[in-house]
């Protein structure tokens, strides 16, 4: 009899429990009018998965596109994901390349990557269904893509950058020092950065400054919302500057690996990965850059790249891995 009753206490306790949570959930969600969009970046949904991994992923256009080893996928909603076969010229049927990454901008979708034979590859797309692939003139391997000031600009190894006014014509120039894994374009600025903690500024693409930057951990992604750039990198690395120039190092709730960094709806989400063989993978949101929370992730598998678009979240990682939040 003590047990049962052990055993209605409780229910009743995990009832009531349960009830308090449902209200509190409908009061967030309802008050202020916010709605469900007041929690992007808190609460994640796992998607199908992909039989490939998926390395980066963008918005634009009214479409999500993500990338990885020798696939194109494009989604309306970030739920539903249809795969894309570009139209390869210099490269063979059995030929494996991998992009790195993928943007948008100026009316074009563009995608950079590596191809184990020969080097770089690039792929253009007007509306991410049709790709072409491009001649990139380096044989370098490419990190990272973005687009601003009238002009796309690719980063990667070697100290190589490439800039181009359509996605098509490319153009090689050598930065002054390190960079090359991540950058980002804002406030009338790029900012590109690497190995090492290098950082460097560029109000064109073609002249770039080294900057002194606190920390010496590589730094694999940046990205630029609300008058702040945020760098993400080793060891839980989080960098914020006002103005690309002066940076600060921000504490992270963990020494994971962060491979991205997005911002959309108030927040700064960073993805990444740990070495733990228990909790792979890492997700940390942050109101203002400075104050990083960790999110509880639906998947185990490393998250390589995040985007913003359309009052949602998209990450994407390893083993095809899809998280969308809210």
């Amino acid at each position: 009899m003590k047990n049962l009753r052990l055993y209605g206490a409780g229910l009743l306790a995990a009832l009531l429990l349960a009830l308090v949570i449902y209200i509190s959930g409908r009061g967030a969600g309802e008050g202020g009018g916010g709605g469900s969009e007041s929690r992007a970046g808190t609460t994640w949904t796992a998607r199908t998965m992909q039989n490939t991994s998926l390395e980066s992923v963008t918005y634009g256009n009214g479409l999500f596109v993500a990338v990885g080893r020798s696939t194109i996928l494009t989604s309306p909603d970030g739920v539903n994901w249809t795969q894309r076969t570009p139209q390869m010229y210099f490269l063979s049927p059995i030929e494996i390349y991998t992009l790195t990454s993928v943007t948008y901008g100026n009316d074009l979708f563009v995608a950079v990557g590596n191809d184990f034979l020969d080097g770089s590859i690039i792929l253009t797309s007007p509306d991410g269904v049709d790709w072409m692939q491009q001649i990139s003139l380096t044989g370098s391997l490419l990190w990272d893509v973005t687009y601003g000031n009238n002009t796309f600009v690719a980063v990667g190894s070697n100290g190589t950058i490439l800039t181009s006014p359509d996605g098509v014509n490319w153009t090689r120039w050598t930065s002054p020092a390190g960079g090359g894994l991540g950058v980002t374009y804002g406030n009338g600025l790029f900012v590109a950065v690497g190995d090492d903690g290098a950082i460097l500024t560029s109000t064109d693409g073609v002249n770039w400054t080294a900057r002194t930057s606190p920390t010496r951990d590589p730094l694999y992604g940046v990205t630029y919302g609300n008058g702040t750039f945020v760098a993400v990198g080793d060891d839980g690395a989080i960098l914020t500057s006002p103005d690309g120039v002066t940076w600060t190092q921000r504490t992270s709730p963990n020494s994971h690996s962060l491979q991205g960094v997005a911002y959309g709806n108030g927040t700064f989400v960073a993805v990444g990965k740990s070495s733990s063989l228990f909790d792979l993978t890492t997700i940390l949101t942050s109101p203002d850059g400075v104050n990083w929370t960790e999110q509880i992730s639906p998947t185990m598998d490393w998250l390589n790249g995040v985007a913003y678009g359309n009052g949602t979240f998209v990450a994407v990682g390893m083993f095809g891995s899809i998280l969308t939040s809210p």
